[in-house]
């Protein structure tokens, strides 16, 4: 036990209604002695600050420094460290914290990389103990085979840790069955400010003095203020504003102080009270069925109005969404398909949706009464119905991506959170909302709205401009409002977010000062010297403070981006200021597993190199934030911590699609590596080179046998190493002749618009054309065997190595002669489609070139985009048309497909697997594996090698190894089969390959 810290002598602060005075950072003597008391890593410098400086709200608070503790005893002795001496302490998970409470001039423990231990699982007790870093699916992932899981489930429990739901006292959509964190949570070990380790739990009060003296001085507080506790606390399910004195008053009112668990006070106490160590959870056992009904109602009023008989079936949720975020979705490549699983309105024009979901431990039965009853309450064409999982689980990611697409709004005015999180009695909701409507009108804007609606829990987003002065003022205006509106309905301001600095200068006129002094006596009895997140709760300073700190104001003027000549169009994101400032810090890409997104936060759990981590980066460094008094000069291109964090980026591009607000950080790490080497810097030799590819592969195929034995000789792996970076465990794709000199000069021609034969065009990539043109033939087989003739263009190359590289000129000059090559082919009708055979490739046609500034006309672009597909995709899509369809013969083997990262982020691989489908049936398996790691240029270097096998080794190495004998490893992209075969020695197959394998020679009969 750590010894105490002596505050006898001191006098308790008096604390007030003023936001206390901003801590100076620590002396450089200090820091070095707090790193030599820790393990972990000490970060105080400029960028690493401010990475911690926002959460998922609207503000940002430069923090003193971060401390990633080694382990939970590491994270204990930085906490020591800082209260001895007198430094601000902020506990820190996920940082996915809506109020701002994340946000504080104090040390930033950072839990969530290495404090997420399971310590232990008990079935028979229906109970676990963990740390405070371990997030909520991971949690319930583990405890899946014991048939229990750990109810509490935010919109964010793919990366919301449990310490942060212990401080927000998290619930998510399922609280009307289990309650709050609150209610599920036995005990935690925590660390209290004058340096003891105390177990807080139900009965801790008659085992240990220590707790026993900390439960008599909280209980005294409650009772003293009894009568107010009484009056004032709203009595709705949630309610999470201020500390949790009538949790302490009901134990009271069971049995006195062996009822009392100061667990309970802790929760929604917002790190302002203890640090959480260890925490003991109350498990529930998972429903044995489970239905999910999803309703269509033509008027958001009619969805609210509809919740209280639904209430009378005995949902396990009921949430909603509106038509602004169902709009967002519909527009947004991820989501985009969850919209097409929702029922039409009557009348066909749904604004609003409620989802319904049932849980059945004894009779499943009744799930289906239960639902027949909503589809005759509410009509079977407005009511879809779910039983299965997969169903089940695509229809809710649509709900839980509510909040963050909402930050894909466009225009000036965004969707802000301030009044996030109403609880109002459910009797009263349609009242509220209407009530609320008017006043958000009367500030001359509009909202977002969606709800746990089971629970009269109202997300509202008020649409402002928080560079606006006037838009301030309102939004001061309808945060004064809404909050007397939810008082007077018997409600509270907030139900599940918090207080933070969105809703602190409000308590005192929600609560009354009586109340809001016994908070600070809880805080001063706790944290007399004011050290754990000072300022939230008890003094959170005047109501002009909710629009203060803010992440786009964060001083005196707004944060604005310098007008600037940039190589892409940012036309949908309204221009460069708003593509850099899309991220919202929402934290979605911290996820430690599915999906793709962020390959390189899943293997380094840093923050530097999440998804969030980078815009914040961009967002610093373009708003001049990153440069202090000392080196205010310093160009904003050239800033080397931006440049370091952005190294790593793969540019994968899954963030363009999994990030619900679709940032896109592969296009603004290229547009800001380009500005920076046209601005103060040139290309290094490793990236002109590594850029120019297709010219390096073009030479080495002229003579190939004698590039292939060079390249093996250890003098050229050793200049590839000094000028390229080349790692030399990374071996060298073999060189060979040209696909090209396979096809006649007259088959290199576009064909005579006239002529009425099925023609193809194949886009042979730098790879496909001189080192792997056996794919290139495969293809030529597969499509002529379905009826093609099969055309190759004399084209130039997409220039993705270049874009990827940030040799953006370069990019551009390559997409224009390559667009005037192919104009022929683009615009001929004979030519049915151009086919690739490289997704990155592919990529570059449908993506970036549209967006980059060409001098090639939009609509020649667009038309070869349109035109564009991979080969597997053309054959699947135009199934019903192809002039042939020869015999395949199925596979002995099972298939696995592992996608191409870009493939998956922006058009998706279902086509690709429907084709394999066709020839394996149930014995293809598609490999939910994300990265690969390789990512073109990027796995190739020494500084990234290593990165790049962790990415692997996430998730694709150990599905691979798993495989079984024999089996077809099937990856259309070049760097991904590269990648395979030197890591584990897999010969992975491009799908045509596959597909050519399998055809019978001279049968053009359709395979069933």
């Amino acid at each position: 036990m750590a010894d105490s810290l002596d505050t006898t002598s001191l006098r308790l602060p008096q604390l007030g209604p003023r936001a206390p005075e901003p801590s100076p950072l620590p002396s450089k003597e200090r820091i070095r002695e707090l790193a030599a008391a820790v393990a972990g890593e000490v970060r105080f410098g400029h960028l690493d600050r401010m990475l911690y400086a926002t959460d998922a709200s609207l503000y940002q608070v430069e923090p003193l420094g971060v401390v990633i503790p080694a382990d939970i005893d590491d994270a204990a002795r930085a906490v020591t460290f800082c209260l001895r001496n007198r430094i601000p302490v902020l506990p820190r998970g996920g940082g996915t914290s809506l109020a701002g409470q994340c946000t504080n001039r104090a040390v930033v423990i950072d839990c969530s990389p290495n404090c997420r231990a399971i310590l232990d699982i008990d079935p028979a007790a229906r109970a676990c103990r963990v740390q405070p870093g371990i997030t909520v699916d991971e949690l319930n992932d583990a405890l899946l085979p014991t048939g229990l899981f750990w109810s509490p489930d935010p919109a964010t429990s793919r990366h919301a840790n449990v310490g942060g739901c212990i401080g927000n006292n998290a619930a998510g959509a399922r609280s009307i069955l289990y309650g709050r964190t609150s209610e599920n949570l036995l005990g935690v070990d925590v660390l209290l400010a004058d340096g003891r380790r105390l177990r807080l739990d139900q009965g801790a009060a008659l085992r240990d003095p220590a707790a026993a003296e900390l439960t008599t001085r909280i209980v005294e507080i409650v009772v003293r203020h009894e009568r107010l506790i009484r009056e004032r606390f709203p009595k709705t399910i949630r309610r999470n504003a201020g500390y949790a004195l009538d949790m302490v008053l009901q134990a009271l009112d069971r049995g006195g102080l062996a009822h009392v668990n100061l667990a309970h006070l802790l929760a929604g106490s917002e790190g302002t009270l203890a640090f959480t160590l260890e925490a003991q959870l109350r498990l529930a056992p998972l429903p044995r069925a489970r239905a999910l009904a999803v309703i269509a109602f033509a008027e958001l009023d009619h969805a609210i109005d509809a919740v209280q008989p639904i209430l009378a079936t005995g949902p396990s949720a009921v949430e909603m969404l509106d038509d602004m975020i169902i709009g967002l979705a519909r527009a947004n490549a991820e989501y985009r398909r969850y919209v097409e699983l929702l029922p039409d309105a009557p009348g066909g024009r749904t604004q609003a949706v409620l989802y319904v979901e049932y849980f059945a431990q004894d009779d499943p039965a009744e799930l289906d009464a239960k639902c027949e009853w909503l589809k005759e309450r509410f009509g079977h064409s407005s009511t879809n119905v779910y039983t299965g999982a997969g169903a089940m689980l695509s229809a809710w990611k649509l709900r839980k991506a509510g909040e963050p697409l909402l930050h894909g709004v466009p225009g000036s005015r965004k969707p802000v959170t301030f009044i996030e999180d109403n609880a109002i009695p459910v009797e009263r909701l349609g009242e509220f909302v209407r009530r609320l409507r008017g006043i958000v009108a009367s500030c001359g804007t509009t909202a977002a709205y969606w709800a746990h609606a089971s629970v009269g829990v109202l997300h509202v987003r008020p649409l402002l401009d928080l560079k606006n002065e006037d838009d301030l003022a309102r939004m001061r205006d309808i945060a004064l409002r809404t909050a007397d509106l939810a008082r007077e309905l018997g409600g509270v301001m907030s139900g599940e977010h918090g207080d933070g600095r969105a809703r602190g200068p409000l308590l005192e006129r929600f609560y009354g000062p009586e109340l809001m002094h016994a908070f600070r006596e809880v805080k001063a009895v706790f944290d007399p010297l004011n050290l754990f997140n000072p300022g939230n709760i008890v003094d959170p300073g005047p109501l002009e403070s909710i629009t203060r700190n803010l992440r786009v104001h964060p001083v005196d003027a707004p944060a604005r981006v310098p007008s600037i000549r940039t190589y892409y169009r940012y036309h949908d994101q309204h221009g460069f200021e708003g593509a850099v400032e899309m991220c919202n810090g929402a934290g979605v890409c911290r996820k430690k597993r599915g999906g793709t997104m962020c390959p390189s936060y899943m293997a380094t759990l840093d923050e530097r190199h999440s998804t969030r981590g980078r815009g914040n980066a961009l967002r610093l460094a373009l708003t001049g934030q990153l440069a202090s008094s000392a080196d205010a000069a310093t160009p904003i291109w050239n800033d080397p911590d931006t440049i370091a964090t952005l190294d790593l980026c793969l540019s994968c591009k899954a963030c363009k699609s999994e990030c619900p607000s679709n940032v896109d950080i592969a296009r603004l790490k290229a547009e800001y590596t380009a500005q920076r080497y046209r601005e103060t810097a040139h290309p290094p030799l490793a990236a002109s080179l590594m850029g120019r590819i297709r010219t390096l592969n073009r030479l080495g195929s002229i003579t190939p046998r004698l590039a292939n034995r060079l390249g093996r000789s250890a003098p050229v792996r050793a200049m590839l190493r000094a000028c390229l970076k080349i790692d030399p465990r990374r071996s060298l794709p073999p060189f060979a002749r040209p696909l090209s000199t396979a096809f006649r000069a007259a088959d290199r021609t576009p064909p005579d618009p006239r002529d009425s034969r099925p023609t193809v065009a194949i886009f042979a990539d730098c790879f496909t054309m001189y080192n792997e043109p056996g794919i290139g033939h495969a293809a030529r087989l597969v499509l002529e065997a379905f009826g093609y003739r099969v055309l190759l263009p004399r084209h130039g190359c997409c220039g993705r190595a270049m874009i990827s590289l940030g040799l953006l000129p370069d990019a551009i000059d390559t997409a224009d002669a390559t667009l005037d090559s192919l104009a022929p082919w683009i615009r001929n009708p004979t030519v049915n489609a151009i086919l690739f055979l490289e997704p990155s490739c592919l990529s570059a046609v449908k993506d970036d070139w549209i967006d980059l500034h060409l001098r090639t006309p939009l609509g020649l672009r667009r038309a070869l985009a349109a035109k564009s597909f991979l080969v597997e995709e053309f054959l699947d899509r135009a199934w019903a048309e192809h002039p042939r369809h020869p015999r395949l013969t199925p596979p002995e083997h099972p298939i696995y497909l592992h996608g191409h990262c870009h493939q998956k982020a922006l058009w998706g691989i279902a086509t690709s697997a429907n084709l394999l489908r066709r020839l394996a049936h149930d014995h293809l398996h598609i490999l939910e594996a994300g990265c690969c790691g390789m990512a073109g240029a990027f796995g190739f270097t020494t500084d990234r090698f290593d990165l790049s096998q962790r990415i692997g080794e996430l998730a694709l190495f150990p599905a691979l190894r798993n495989t079984s004998e024999g089996a077809i490893i099937a990856a259309p992209g070049t760097s991904c089969r590269h990648q395979v075969h030197d890591a584990l020695g897999l010969a992975a197959r491009h799908p045509v390959e596959v597909v050519a394998s399998l055809l019978q020679p001279r049968s053009h009969t359709l395979h069933a």
